[in-house]
């Protein structure tokens, strides 16, 4: 059922009299003042400067000269022998790319601080053993302090979130590996000490990165000899290819045969040829009694096939090669359940899927956990060793098969850190032991991430020159990483297999960083074409293009440009018409206990119990349970008590992250589940406009902000009283404002408009 028949879509908190002070607010990026002063949150975010029009990249251009692109390439090839894979592709590089930010960015030196465990600077002088690229803590310190400088992160990371914050501290991580590049730091009260917790949904591409980090028992493969009967081929047989030669002549004939043709000159020669192979064989005496039986079976069936030469007839039976049994000493790969990790891996263990089951005090609005207790769900997770008291948990989409699991939890990820605080930052840079990008989001990776989200919102990937554009980005990364290997080939050379494999995940980890602003050129420019623009400079320079997230409650989300660049017309489409959110349970002053509406799956990890809806888990079945569900509605004029109205839908709507169907499909994104229509669902804000259906649903990831920009234009409570209390609630934690109205002006009752 969609919004306004379950409330499975409604997020129910603490009582609004739990906190005593205001909340803490959420980290602003966009430069905008907080909610409490009654100003919209969302800011205007800078709009981006395009750069000049990309040039032709030749390989002629590329940064290095002949003799050391030959060097180059003798010692990829000896790299992918130590490694055991094939060289890979000549990436193309013909499309666009700016050959003086290449050259820049290729040729830059490398941080030092990257370098460990054998991975050097190809410097040309041999390291000490102990210290082989390995830097002292304040060198490391100074590298990272000067990145910051340039391109400073748009989410600093805390060294300890906020401990018992239900929806704790939104992050953008840098890179692909995370949907929407989001995490949450997450610190949760406990009697040992705050449990602190980053969470996280990886995306499915990402996944096969995090399978290799990992020793998952049955899956740990160990090579063995055993004694086998086989069946073979003689060795004169492969010698003299009489087999083949057989098989050539039959295929050519049965091919007459079937067609009812003629023999032709070319059949007639192929089966003279493999006679004389065999009679060869024949006249031999030298030859063995099994050799001798081999013969005499292809003879035996040549004859068969000069009969067919000769009068035609029906197709022949199928003719197998001679072939004798041996028993043999064979090397074969078995799963070891329970074997050590393969170095440089972590130890997994694969468990029944469970999630987090925090608790939320209703009268300290804090939210606890023990760092023990789980809830059980539908599905397979791996417990990962990180070592040092540090843990993970990963529920992988390749074992939790969409037609029989929770589609919503596939690709989640949690990070624990042993107990205690200070452990932010720790957090997200032990990402990269799941060989996973663990840098904080710079606003070059921010526009890469917002570029993505309006290609996928806006459907234009498979608009003309994407698909060449995504390629292009991708080669210039691949060449980024020929470039490193080429820097450091002296001593990435002197690593054993396991430190050579773990070097080069450091290294394409450190490409992707490194050659962002080149495939940000390029796909914007790509994207600017697609949307009507001239190039990425013009589209870069226009109103509505804003690169950088807005917070929506505690999580952060991305514009996208086609609404923020066209918010009339949006508004026009929903002339006389709203969005709505109605609780059929629990109370709105519980809502307002946190000021967000979330999800059922955000819900579960705040501590908010379950069952508050008729249909949870069916939306953990199709993925619905990581949004939110509003329905589009002629604008009530005589609305009833416990509905949440958003009269002006262009607020949300310049959302990227929403999706909708006109009818109630339990907002399903699960291919493999009954209620999931391709050809229904929709991103695009006109056609939304026009939803008819009673049970028409509008998705929003994760949740909506009810104190901020987008906040609902009206809060209708049930009764005068019920409105008292929020209000005498609100006042006591500062909140004077939603959405830029007074709070007095947004909470009505429906008393009101009787």
């Amino acid at each position: 059922m969609g919004t306004g028949s379950k409330s499975s879509h409604q997020s129910y908190a603490v009582s609004p009299t739990a906190l005593a002070e205001a909340p803490p607010v959420p980290p602003d990026i966009t430069g905008a003042p907080n909610a409490a002063e009654g100003t919209d949150l969302t800011g205007a975010a800078a709009g981006g400067t395009g750069g000049a029009e990309l040039e032709e990249l030749e390989l002629s251009q590329l940064p290095a000269e002949p003799a050391e692109a030959a060097a180059a390439e003798d010692a990829l090839a000896e790299l992918d022998a130590l490694l055991g894979t094939e060289p890979a592709p000549e990436p193309d590089v013909s499309a666009t790319g700016p050959e003086e930010e290449f050259q820049e960015a290729s040729a830059e030196p490398e941080p030092e601080g990257l370098a460990a465990e054998g991975e050097l600077q190809g410097s040309g002088e041999e390291a000490p053993t102990e210290e082989a690229g390995l830097l002292h803590a304040d060198d490391i310190l100074e590298v990272q302090e000067e990145e910051e400088e340039t391109d400073p992160p748009l989410t600093p990371v805390p060294a300890a979130p906020p401990v018992g914050e239900p929806t704790g501290t939104p992050l953008l991580v840098g890179g692909d590996d995370f949907i929407n590049s989001e995490a949450t730091l997450v610190a949760y009260d406990s009697p040992d000490g705050p449990r602190e917790v980053l969470l996280t949904h990886i995306s499915e591409e990402a996944e096969e990165k995090l399978l290799d980090a990992l020793s998952i028992p049955g899956t740990h493969m160990e090579e063995i000899q055993v004694e086998e009967q086989v069946k073979e081929r003689l060795d004169l047989d492969k010698e003299k290819k009489l087999a083949e030669l057989t098989k050539t002549a039959i295929s050519s004939v049965q091919h007459k045969l079937k067609t009812g043709s003629e023999m032709s000159e070319a059949s007639i020669a192929k089966h003279q040829a493999a006679f004389d192979a065999v009679a060869d064989v024949l006249h031999n005496p030298s030859i063995s009694d099994e050799e001798e039986a081999m013969a005499l079976h292809y003879l035996h069936q040549l004859q068969v096939v000069k009969d067919k030469i000769d009068n035609g007839g029906s197709v022949m039976p199928w003719m197998d090669a001679y072939e004798v049994t041996e028993t043999k000493m064979v090397t074969k790969q078995i799963p070891v359940p329970n074997g050590e990790p393969e170095p440089g891996t972590l130890a997994a263990t694969v468990r029944k899927a469970s999630r987090i089951k925090a608790s939320l005090d209703p009268e300290t609005g804090q939210s606890s956990w023990d760092g023990v207790t789980r809830s059980s769900a539908n599905g397979t997770e791996y417990e990962i060793d990180m070592g040092d008291g540090w843990t993970a948990v990963y529920r992988p989409y390749k074992d939790n098969d969409p037609k029989h699991t929770e589609f919503s939890l596939r690709g989640q990820l949690e990070v624990h850190a042993p107990a205690g605080a200070g452990h932010g930052k720790d957090l997200v840079e032990r990402l990269e032991q799941l060989h996973l990008m663990n840098k904080p989001m710079t606003a070059a990776e921010g526009e890469w991430t917002y570029l993505s989200n309006n290609i996928q919102a806006q459907g234009l990937g498979e608009a003309d020159g994407m698909q060449a554009a995504m390629a292009t980005a991708q080669g210039l990364q691949d060449l980024q990483v020929q470039e490193i290997v080429h820097q450091r080939m002296e001593t990435l050379m002197g690593l054993d297999s396991g430190a050579l494999q773990t070097a080069m995940k450091r290294i394409q980890l450190e490409a992707a960083h490194k050659v962002l602003p080149m495939k940000v050129e390029v796909v914007r420019d790509a994207v600017a074409k697609a949307s009507g623009f001239s190039g990425g400079a013009e589209l870069a320079a226009s109103p509505g293009y804003e690169p950088i997230p807005s917070t929506s409650g505690k999580w952060l989300t991305w514009s996208r440009f086609d609404v923020t660049g066209k918010q009339a017309e949006i508004q026009g489409a929903f002339k006389g018409r709203s969005l709505t959110h109605s609780l059929h349970g629990g109370a709105l002053s519980s809502l307002l206990g946190t000021g967000v509406l979330a999800s059922t799956e955000k819900r579960a990890v705040m501590g908010i119990g379950g069952g508050l809806g008729m249909s949870e888990q069916a939306d953990k079945m199709t993925g619905g349970a990581n949004s939110v569900f509003l329905r589009v509605k002629k604008t009530p004029n005589q609305p009833s008590g416990g509905m949440l109205i958003w009269d002006d839908p262009s607020v949300l709507m310049r959302r990227s992250d929403y999706y909708a169907y006109n009818g109630d499909h339990y907002g399903a994104i699960n291919p493999a589940h009954h209620n999931y229509n391709e050809n229904a669902i929709t991103r695009d804000p006109m056609k939304i406009a026009k939803f008819s259906a009673a049970g028409n649903e509008v998705m929003f990831r994760n949740g909506l902000d009810l104190f901020g920009a987008e906040a609902p234009s009206r809060i209708v409570c049930h009764t005068a009283a019920e409105r008292t209390t929020i209000l005498a609630s609100l006042a006591s934690r500062g909140i004077t404002h939603m959405g830029g109205k007074a709070v007095e002006d947004v909470l009505c009752t429906s008393d009101d408009y009787s």
